[in-house]
């Protein structure tokens, strides 16, 4: 027995690897089409009109994180696992389609009531923009309009947690690249119907979005029925699980409410800040997301079906070793990335966005709030870690407290810093409320599961960051060859950027590998693996 807990270990590492590196193959896919879809949009439409659309966005956005992504990880894919280990997979179908139904019938309800509320959700988070009635009317005009993406969003959302849990992470994890795509797709194909319907140029977006959402759950059906799940909802509603998934949605969308408030207040805020301040932080926001989509999301996404498994066979200490891998593997790639992020703000910010209408003033001023965004990959990284762990255990309510934390630490920062330094002040007021919010949600992690045993964690901070430190500096000094004032379309610009990123990511994995980081080891093990035997999706 003392060899084969070692053994279980490496497996289970290298299967979580291996998942995460799939969710992270597809997220890039998405990422890297995300930013070829903000740099369109940046370059399409003036700061003005983003400034409207991105408010409009926030709404339904936030709402699709919490009843899509939310619902799904904290109460669908925990109590799925354990149908499908306790009693077979045909009650496993039961619960997914009577789930369905709910989940349905709830998205549809709140896509309905909220276009149908837009003044109000406008003048809520973007109260700034009254005294411009044409800015004010646009941004109702797109809210009620882009509000029923939630409805194709979280449904798209429920099928990715159901391949997520029967083992299928690909295709999942490339869905909301045809979000992108039609996003991107927008000035062209949308924006001509939206004029020849009679609204403003920018509702293209809007109707790009509504396309892209449906697509995402279209693409997913074909999947989900080769593993016999059923592509229907049944509202048979009277099930045990699906009453227990509802009270473990209801401490969650408390939590939704205390998110909104903070996504609110920074909107809000940014509403009486200069025209530009709203685009600023979306932008800044949009960046760091790359890594945090990519890396940390993918991280927790392919660890929460294992660790609800471990919980549910009642293997606890398989479960925290599971989890510091998890935590471990995201310092790994999060801490790099907000270096690389915070050292190269104005050459990213260039390179992505800085043509068209995104002019070099704009650059500059998004590359401040990125420095400060970036400062907190690292902590938003590990929450999605560690609010994995509560999930698998059912707790829905110690993550909400320790979000009324976030929503507590940033409103003070705010109040302290959003009118004195403006968007940057916003941007700093994210970041430390973020670091509060890991804490709390560190220290509160005992008493559900017990002593996690840090020591392996922090010397894998360590060696990640003294890795990144040595990456930093390398990457600085090439960065200065650029002159980033003439902007992204500049050959020798471009050519800077691409030999700078890639020269200090190989940099950073050597500095690993010299440290002897067992992550390095592990992905490379995993990238093998898949290369020589690759999986179905």
């Amino acid at each position: 027995m003392g060899s084969e807990a070692p053994e279980q270990g490496a497996r289970q590492a290298g299967t979580l690897t291996e998942r995460a590196g799939l969710v992270a193959l597809g997220t890039l896919g998405s990422r890297l089409l995300g930013a070829v879809r903000d740099a369109v949009i940046a370059a399409s439409f003036a700061l003005g009109a983003t400034d409207a659309f991105f408010v409009a966005w926030t709404i339904p956005n936030t709402l699709r994180r919490v009843l899509g992504e939310g619902a799904v990880s904290a109460a669908f894919i925990p109590l799925f696992s354990e149908a499908d280990e306790q009693d077979g997979r045909e009650a496993a179908r039961r619960y997914f389609a009577r789930f369905f139904g709910a989940l349905l019938l709830l998205l549809l309800v709140v896509s309905a009531v909220g276009a149908a509320t837009a003044p109000f959700w406008a003048t809520v988070y973007a109260a700034g923009y009254r005294h411009d009635p044409t800015k004010f009317a646009t941004t109702v005009e797109l809210t009620a309009l882009v509000f029923p993406y939630i409805l194709f969003a979280g449904v798209a959302a429920l099928l990715s947690g159901a391949l997520n849990a029967l083992g299928r992470f690909l295709l999942p994890s490339f869905s909301p690249a045809l979000l992108n795509l039609s996003l991107i797709a927008a000035p062209i194909a949308f924006v001509p119907i939206a004029i020849q319907l009679g609204l403003s140029p920018v509702a293209g977006l809007a109707i790009g979005a509504l396309v892209g959402g449906a697509m995402q759950v279209l693409v997913q059906l074909p999947s989900l029925r080769r593993e016999g799940m059923p592509a229907l909802p049944s509202f048979a509603l009277r099930d045990a699980r699906v009453r227990q998934s509802l009270l473990l949605m209801a401490p969650l969308l408390l939590g939704t409410g205390v998110h909104q408030i903070n996504i609110l207040l920074s909107r809000l805020f940014a509403s009486y800040l200069p025209t530009g301040a709203q685009s600023y932080l979306y932008y800044g926001q949009r960046l760091v997301e790359i890594p945090q989509g990519m890396f940390a999301m993918a991280v927790a996404s392919a660890a929460l079906p294992s660790l609800a498994r471990l919980r549910s066979q009642e293997k606890h200490e398989e479960a925290r070793d599971a989890l510091r891998y998890s935590v471990q593997l995201s310092l790994f790639v999060a801490i790099p990335a907000a270096v690389a992020l915070a050292v190269l703000a104005e050459p990213t910010v260039t390179v992505i966005f800085g043509r068209g209408a995104f002019a070099h003033g704009a650059v500059v001023q998004t590359a401040r709030s990125l420095v400060w965004l970036a400062a907190g990959v690292w902590a938003v990284a590990i929450s999605h870690a560690l609010t994995r762990m509560y999930y698998a255990y059912n707790d829905t309510r110690t993550p909400v407290w320790c979000a009324a934390a976030n929503l507590v630490t940033f409103v003070a920062l705010s109040a302290k810093l959003g009118f004195s330094l403006g968007h940057v002040g916003l941007a700093i007021a994210t970041t430390g409320a973020a670091m509060v919010q890991l804490l709390l949600l560190a220290l509160l992690l005992r008493r559900r599961t017990g002593p996690l045993g840090w020591g392996p964690i922090l010397k894998a901070g360590l060696r990640c960051g003294v890795a990144g430190a040595v990456m930093a500096l390398v990457v600085h000094d090439l960065a200065t060859l650029g002159d980033w004032s003439r902007g992204g379309n500049d050959a020798w610009n471009l050519g800077i950027y691409a030999f700078t990123a890639l020269f200090g990511l190989a940099v950073y994995a050597a500095a690993s590998y010299l440290l002897r980081s067992p992550e390095l080891t592990q992905i490379a093990g995993a990238l093998t693996r898949r290369w020589r035997a690759p999986q179905s999706p």
